[in-house]
């Protein structure tokens, strides 16, 4: 019975390979900017033998002919809403119309639009297993302009989930359920993660709940360790297959799946019966990797498999949201894809001209980016701001600093938790644990997903007040800004009944400028 659709598969080889080529042809005849390739992902999959039953991107079109909604926002300002198409068939996002529409005012994602014509759009989690943070117990939104990005030049946006974000669709049609074969691709964000659980896209329960082994099939990526990991401190991608995130046949530890860091992430999980793969890749360039290939888990209850259909994004099975990621395009399969089938996609998705705004790292305040934060005063340019544990002050950083006193003081930019005009600082060594403010000083902490913590997280740079560098101010105390004081780091205003208020420097004290990352 297995022969039969793998040597139907092998002779659509020659097809998919002409997909492939037809990608790379559209893209240089159109200088990798405007032009559309004349075939896209599901393009591929479908003439593998393996078409898409569900499409998901909020950058560009997934297929060739597709012209419809990418996603939509709602604004706060009105709650009114919009939807986000393509600038042309087959092409990429208008972010203009985002821009446009969200000018002034806060904007989630509220739908997440599904090309492939059998309306699996994802849309706001409900509750199950775990109640999330909104209303009734409903998972958290996406801030629409919190992961800006250029894909072939033209402005995109992700969807970023932080800890408390979730989106899912219980009620599908076609994908896989039971031990049926079916394969899945996901382009992430390789730097925004988190040890929460989970960060996952893909086939899960439709109640919300966690319903036993084998329930689900979803590509996972970040770095917990309790359910299972690879070689490294992480990130890995995995697949969770409920009551288990498994990086190969054995639960818990498998040494053939690896760290990944790439800004740009192609990860991929297929399975059919009592056999599976992982596979992943730097989405901007290259090919594919083989972590795993073999039988199910030698754990009871994933032979035969127990999948139940429904989507997840950001979210475990049963609705628990403490993971943090950020999700740019995936799609789920009918039937089990050949390695050829993806390699043609990871080509197509190279070709697309995933960038960061910047184009690189360094220097600059572009969420994604990494930077480093030194201080302008006179007595002090040789201190940046760095953590040691949960406390924050500034130190000396030299090319002679130890490896990780480079990555303390080194932050990863993120668009504001609470406001995505402004910014939120990551810490480059401790993914999921951001600057925040408590009791006016600065500490870091992990993101607890909570409203408290994204205001306490949020800074919005203006001018700095030196006229040196950015000042950032506190985006709930917008009176008071980002200052060190006796070599610690607060939230101070000019002047005040605090010690770290003073007058004296305060603009010197609350000016950085922002450098190139010690460790980027």
């Amino acid at each position: 019975m297995a022969l039969r659709p793998r040597t139907r598969r092998a002779r659509s080889a020659l097809l998919v390979l002409a997909a492939a080529l037809a990608v790379v042809a559209g893209v240089l005849v159109g200088g990798g900017t405007s032009q559309a390739a004349t075939s896209q992902p599901c393009d591929i999959y479908a003439a593998g033998g393996t078409p898409c039953v569900a499409a998901h991107s909020t950058t560009r079109a997934l297929y060739g002919s597709y012209n419809g909604p990418l996603y939509q926002v709602r604004r706060a300002s009105d709650n009114t809403t919009r939807d986000v198409g393509l600038l042309s068939a087959g092409g990429y996002v208008d972010a203009a119309a985002q821009d446009t529409f969200c000018a002034n005012t806060n904007c989630l994602i509220t739908i997440i639009y599904d090309q492939s014509g059998r309306n699996n759009r994802l849309t706001q989690a409900p509750p199950g297993g775990f109640q999330g943070p909104a209303a009734g117990g409903y998972d958290n939104l996406a801030d629409a302009k919190a992961a800006p990005i250029t894909i072939a030049g033209h402005k995109a946006y992700g969807v970023f989930v932080a800890p408390g974000t979730g989106y899912r669709n219980n009620t599908t049609n076609g994908v896989a359920k039971g031990d049926q074969p079916e394969g899945m691709y996901a382009v992430f964000d390789g730097t925004h993660y988190n040890g929460g659980c989970c960060f996952d896209y893909g086939n899960a329960e439709t109640n919300s709940r966690d319903n036993g082994n084998g329930t689900m099939e979803a590509i996972y990526f970040g770095n917990i360790k309790v359910w299972g990991y690879g070689t490294g401190n992480g990130p890995w991608v995995m697949a969770d297959l409920e009551n288990g995130l498994f990086s190969g046949v054995n639960p818990g530890y498998n040494a053939n799946d690896p760290s990944v860091s790439h800004r740009f992430l192609t990860a991929i999980v297929k399975g059919e019966p009592n056999h599976w793969a992982i596979r992943a890749g730097n989405a901007q360039s290259g090919g594919l990797s083989t972590y795993y290939n073999g039988a199910r888990p030698n754990a009871a209850g994933y032979n035969p498999m127990k999948k139940e259909g429904a989507i997840i994004l950001g979210i475990g099975g049963d609705n628990s949201h403490g993971s943090a990621g950020t999700f740019y395009e995936g799609v789920m399969t009918s039937g089990y894809p050949t390695d050829a089938t993806e390699n043609a996609v990871q080509a197509n998705i190279n070709a697309a001209g995933y960038a960061t705004s910047s184009n690189g790292n360094g220097g600059t305040l572009t969420p994604g980016s990494t930077v480093s934060l030194r201080a302008t005063t006179a007595c002090c340019t040789t201190r940046y701001i760095t953590h040691s544990g949960n406390a924050v002050a500034t130190s000396v950083i030299t090319a002679s600093s130890s490896s990780t006193d480079k990555g303390n003081g080194s932050w990863i930019v993120r668009a504001g938790l609470a406001n995505g005009t402004c910014v939120s600082f990551e810490s480059r060594n401790t993914a999921g644990s951001f600057l925040r403010h408590q009791n006016y000083q600065l500490y870091l902490q992990a993101n607890d997903g909570s409203s408290l913590f994204a205001s306490d997280a949020t800074f919005c740079p203006q001018a700095g007040k030196n006229g040196q560098g950015n000042s950032f101010a506190s985006a709930n105390f917008s009176s008071r800004f980002i200052r060190h004081y006796g070599n610690n780091v607060y939230i101070a205003s000019n002047g005040g009944s605090n010690t770290f208020d003073a007058t004296s420097l305060w603009t010197d004290d609350v000016s950085w400028v922002v450098t190139t990352p010690w460790a980027p």
